[in-house]
């Protein structure tokens, strides 16, 4: 007989705020539903979008300066992390038995629909309760097995968001072998997954980051590295004369107006972040004349995510984990996700401290 505890630990929001809005707290644990299962977290790593839902920074139509969530108000409590690796517990009806002690990696989106080009809607830890716990309740169809990969599970946390992230970017703007792309923000979770996944496309990959983090972006796959507080666009002029194919950006803000006219003829910038701020102009003219792409890239489908749990598999990626923390020392994680002093991911384990 398979026994589940009544309670679990957990690290839960209960409002919009600082870090005294995240608390500790023994919650009941949840019971899976008809197609759903029971996960028991092995690993959950942290993303940006933790921070700003804590902060409430993601604004509402019509009103950006709002508090709300990723995809709009958030209904507190709610247990953060979207990024999971572990193995199931527990299945509900409708949902196959032999999931039963697999290892997997959860797809953390809720989808509009069920096609494999769905747009993302929701996410684990915004929408619904997420990973920073000791079991978490996923759709069956959104776990995959990866029994067979080298990763340890603090690698295979690292993998859903930011990864995925940057794989819908990188499906989304078309980048193929031979193109030359700029990433920005290089050394963060998005950033240093495109240098990797860009490079193992087979592309050139020009990094912008931050100061003495050159050596780990070039490590992770950069063929050149640029400096971020130099002249950003007379280095792209020199390095690719001819024009960037691709801007995979996470940062936007005042770049996209100063490096549009740095694409060239039918290059795509795609944009999945907005670290340097949210408004831009530009002249559209630059754009249509030149066959060029603005396009937005919100996470994954879940074509992109089986693709992503392909590479975890075969661990055709080395994810790099900057430090892990337990989950009762929750708060100290997030701290050193916001002060960016790190390269790679920050992961939290479950134990009960």
């Amino acid at each position: 007989m398979r026994t589940i505890p009544q309670t679990m630990h957990a690290a839960r929001l209960t409002r919009h705020g600082g870090p005294e809005a995240l608390e500790l707290a023994q919650v009941p644990t949840p019971a899976p539903g008809h197609g759903e299962v029971l996960v028991r977290v092995c690993a959950a790593a942290l993303n940006n979008t933790d921070l700003w839902t804590r902060e409430g920074s993601y604004g509402l139509a019509g009103d950006p300066r709002a508090k709300a969530g990723w995809r709009g108000r958030v209904d507190f409590p709610r247990i953060q992390g979207a990024d999971i690796a572990g193995t199931v517990a527990d299945v509900g009806d409708g949902a196959d038995p032999a999931l039963l002690d697999t290892r997997v990696l959860v797809d953390p989106a809720l989808y509009d629909s069920t096609g494999p080009h769905a747009h993302p809607v929701g996410l684990l830890g915004s929408e619904r309760d997420g990973g920073y716990a000791e079991y978490v309740v996923a759709a069956a169809e959104r776990v995959h097995p990866v029994q067979g990969s080298r990763l340890t599970d603090e690698e295979l946390a690292t993998l859903p968001t930011a990864y995925g992230t940057a794989l819908g970017m990188i499906e989304r703007g078309g980048v193929q072998a031979g193109e030359t792309v700029l990433v920005t923000g290089a050394s963060g979770g998005v950033g240093l997954a495109l240098v990797q996944l860009a490079h193992a496309r087979g592309a050139r990959v020009l990094a912008l980051t931050s100061a003495g983090k050159e050596t780990a972006v070039r490590e992770a796959g950069a063929d050149e590295t640029i400096v971020r507080g130099g002249d950003l666009w007379a280095d792209v002029q020199g390095l690719a004369p001819e024009g960037l194919d691709a801007v995979l950006d996470v940062v936007a803000g005042a770049l996209i107006e100063q490096g549009l006219p740095h694409l060239g003829e039918g290059g795509r910038w795609v944009v999945a972040g907005a670290l340097g701020g949210y408004p831009a102009s530009f002249d559209i003219r630059r754009l249509y004349l030149h066959n060029k792409a603005l396009i937005g890239s919100s996470m994954h489908t879940p074509a992109h995510f089986s693709l992503l749990a392909g590479i975890a598999r075969q661990g055709r990626v080395a994810p790099v984990v900057a430090a892990v923390f337990g989950l009762g020392d929750v708060h100290q994680a997030q701290a050193e996700l916001a002060s960016r002093s790190h390269v790679g991911k920050i992961v939290l384990t479950p134990d009960a401290r």
